[in-house]
Order: C-alpha cells, then sequence, then structure tokens
C-alpha cells in the first residue's frame, strides 16, 4: 500500500528516542526513593533513614505491563518471550545547593543526566521515626528546592555551550548551524533564568535537535510521585496533596501526580508473599489499587513511547518507540541493518488480531497491509520487516 506523498513530518521531540529507557527516581534524602525502588525491582538497595545513604546508583530492569503482550504470548506460545521494560535508577538524595556541589550533588546531578525521565518523589506525611534534611516536612518546598537546582545545573551547561560556540565563530562567522545553534542556547537560557524549564519552551524541529545534544535536566518529562502515609493513602485524604496540585499546576502544569504509599506497597508485597488470594482480599478491603502499575505505565507515556510487536513461534517480543516513529526507524530498533537495507513492512495492528484471532484470519479479512518507507507506526502494530542484502527479514 503506497503512502501519500506530502504528509506532515512528525514534530522532532525533545530526549532520545530508543527502545532502551530510563527513568531516574530523585528526590530529598529520607523521602522514600529508595523503598520505592526497592518495591519496583525487588532489589536490595540501602534504604536506612540518614542522608546519602544511596551513594553510587542503583538500576533495575522492570517489565512495563501490558495486556496485549500477555495475549500475543498465550496465543502463539512462543519458545521465547520479551517484554518492554524501563530502566529504573535510584539517584542518591539531592539538597539545596546540590548545583554548587553540596551533599555530593555534582555527581547526582550527572547521574539524572544519563535518565529520560524523572521521577519527583516528595514525603507527605509526618512521622517521628523519619528525619528530615529540612528539619520538617513541607513536599512543596522539596520539590520548588530540586526543581531550582536542576535549573541552575543546566544554566551552567548552557553557558559554557554558549561560550564555546562564540569561541568557533570567531573563526568563522558565517558558521550559520553554529550561529543558529548559539541562538538557541541563548534562548533556552533566557527561559531557565526566568525560572522556566527547557521543556516549556517553543522550540522548532532544528533547535531540538541542537537541545537533545546537550541532555538538558530540564527538558526530561517529570512525573510527581508523592508518597504519603498508609492510612492516608486507604483514605485518600492527606493535607498536602492540594498544595502540591496547586504548585505543580503552576509550575508544570502538563506533569502527572501520582498520590502513592510506601507502607501501603510494602503492605500488599507482604500479602502477595502469603498468597495471591491474600493480596486480592487485602486490596478488596482496602478499596483502593496498587500504584505500581499506573508509575511504571506513567513515566513510559511520559516519553511519548509506544509499542509494536514482533510475533511468532520462536519469539514474541515488545518493542519501545517514541510517537511519530516510521517504519525503518523502528526495524533499526531491532537491528541497524533492518534500516539501512529496509523494503517493506508487513502490519496489522493488535485490535484485528484480537478481533479475529490468529494472523491468518486476520489476512483473510484483508486487515494486513505492506507499507513502505513512509509509514509511520501505531501503537500495537504486529509488524514483519523485510530487508535486503542479507538484512533477512524480522516478524
Amino acid at each position: 500500500m503506497a503512502e501519500k506523498k506530502g504528509a506532515t513530518e512528525p514534530k522532532v521531540l525533545l530526549g532520545r528516542p530508543g527502545n532502551n529507557v530510563s527513568i531516574g527516581i530523585v528526590g530529598m534524602p529520607n523521602v522514600g526513593k529508595s523503598s520505592l525502588f526497592n518495591i519496583l525491582s525487588g532489589l536490595n538497595v540501602p534504604a536506612e533513614n540518614y542522608p546519602f545513604c544511596t551513594i553510587k546508583p542503583n538500576t533495575a530492569m522492570v517489565p512495563v505491563p501490558d495486556p496485549r503482550f500477555e495475549h500475543l504470548k498465550e496465543s502463539w506460545k512462543p519458545k521465547s518471550k520479551v517484554q518492554a521494560v524501563l530502566s529504573i535508577t535510584d539517584i542518591a538524595g539531592l539538597v539545596k545547593g546540590a548545583a554548587e556541589g553540596k551533599g555530593l550533588g555534582n555527581a547526582f546531578l550527572s547521574n539524572i543526566q544519563a535518565v529520560d525521565v524523572i521521577y519527583y518523589v516528595t514525603c507527605a506525611f509526618e512521622s517521628s521515626e523519619i528525619e528530615h534534611v529540612e528539619g520538617n516536612v513541607d513536599p512543596v518546598r522539596d520539590i520548588d528546592i530540586i526543581r531550582t537546582e536542576l535549573i541552575k545545573k543546566d544554566i551552567e551547561r548552557l553557558g559554557t555551550a554558549a561560550d564555546a560556540i562564540a569561541k568557533k565563530l570567531k573563526t568563522n562567522a558565517r558558521d550559520k548551524d553554529n550561529k543558529d545553534n548559539l541562538e538557541c542556547a541563548k534562548k533556552a537560557l533566557e527561559l531557565l533564568e526566568a525560572g522556566q524549564e527547557v521543556r516549556y519552551g517553543d522550540w522548532n524541529s532544528k533547535e531540538v535537535v541542537y537541545l537533545n545534544t546537550l541532555q538538558l535536566l530540564t527538558a526530561k518529562p517529570v512525573v510527581f510521585l508523592v508518597n504519603i502515609g498508609e492510612k492516608n493513602f486507604v483514605s485518600q485524604k492527606s493535607k498536602f496533596l492540594k498544595p502540591i496540585k496547586d504548585w505543580v499546576t503552576a509550575n508544570n502544569p502538563d506533569a502527572p501526580i501520582i498520590p502513592f504509599s510506601v507502607a501501603f506497597e510494602k503492605t500488599v508485597m507482604d500479602k502477595a508473599a502469603e498468597g495471591e488470594e491474600v493480596k486480592k482480599k487485602f486490596l478488596e478491603d482496602a478499596k483502593v489499587p496498587s500504584q505500581l502499575t499506573k508509575i511504571i505505565t506513567t513515566g513510559y507515556k511520559a516519553l511519548n513511547l509506544i509499542n509494536f510487536f514482533t510475533t511468532g513461534e520462536d519469539e514474541v517480543r515488545s518493542w519501545s518507540i517514541r510517537i511519530g516513529t516510521k517504519a525503518p526507524q523502528a526495524a533499526g530498533v531491532i537491528h541497524s541493518d533492518f534500516e539501512k537495507n529496509f523494503i517493506c513492512a508487513e502490519v496489522y495492528n493488535y485490535e484485528d488480531f484480537k478481533e479475529f484471532g490468529s494472523e491468518s484470519q486476520v489476512k483473510a479479512h484483508g486487515r494486513s497491509r505492506t507499507q513502505g518507507k513512509e509509514y509511520v507506526m501505531r501503537d500495537g502494530d504486529i509488524v514483519f520487516f523485510k530487508a535486503g542484502s542479507g538484512g533477512g527479514g524480522k516478524r
């Protein structure tokens, strides 16, 4: 099926596209970051109650829940099953002055630079057993401290980048790319110095390509995770939630807010250890769900990610790509040769597979199509890529 010419090119997005996606859990010391990481990953990293107990970033690969993958797996019964995953990194606590190096701040900020999306974890409950580095519980203050430190670090990085470009222009004043990049850097600096993150700038595609080379901290999407006490989570009431929502609405209006409770999730895990029925009964009685699936999938959506699948008796696999990715680039996620030698893609969507029950029935009903280089991938596409010059194929 031929693609229409003259189609609008998808906007270039801030951030790194690809199948290897990384989330960084960020917050002040002792707000529940490492405990959340332990719950998400099942790894035993330090979570003691004192600042800077997490000296080095700890990373785990966490499967992305997707009922479509589960259905495909059951339908094909393949020898190999590979689910999409997120890499989650527990980054040690930030403190005020981190951008100037306080509290091991520079090392932690460089760890944040390596991730694709930031989970701001904040403590929103009072406990005599937890010592807060700022002396009292104030989640809005904590969020603002972290945001300010990230902005400061980006100002420093952009200033350095602008100086380097200016030096190049002294020897070649007509270099259009450098002139454009310098203007972009100055524009971003003005935004940051006004207290706004880079992700809220009005950038054209060329500017985005340049900004992506800098991996700026405030260009990354954020998700706010509000750690409240178990009783407050069950009742869905907390005096801290409205001030947090008001702050986020004013400063990060598109950012998701997820109230959760480390204590509640720990209880769910304990019940699960006693048996699935015990866990199910606990959640039914509590009348509130575990938030872990929502926490994982919200980070995935914040990165504008979708899934496509390759299926067969040998393997069913889920692949992550950015919204707007074309077929050759999707093939390149599997193997660079598939993109380089791309011929076409045989595509049908999961919804058709679900409706008709098998690949053969999908084809019999005319729902499978041959797509070319301009085809923009859809969430849930099931694909067989054809490539030449030894590129082979992948279904």
